[in-house]
């Protein structure tokens, strides 16, 4: 395998987990408040404030892998 095949591979490994990167960070989120809400009953406010933290979250990690993605593809 040439040096830019594995190069593209590379790149393409980092980009397919941006699913699954949101998925999980937004699922943390919601299960978090979720579980804070039914402990002190103070339904929605939890759910809502740790969605919000998990989508924060998700876009970090997206941007996080973009970054690596770039720097991997520019060497």
């Amino acid at each position: 395998m040439d040096k830019e095949t594995k190069k593209m591979l590379r790149t393409l490994s980092f980009v397919s987990t941006v699913g699954i990167a949101m998925a999980i960070s937004i699922t943390l989120g919601v299960l978090i408040g979720y579980y804070i809400d039914k402990k002190y009953n103070t339904e929605p406010w939890f759910f809502i404030i740790f969605l919000c933290f998990g989508i924060i979250a998700a876009f970090k990690n997206i941007h996080l892998m973009y970054k690596k993605a770039k720097d991997i593809s520019d060497e």
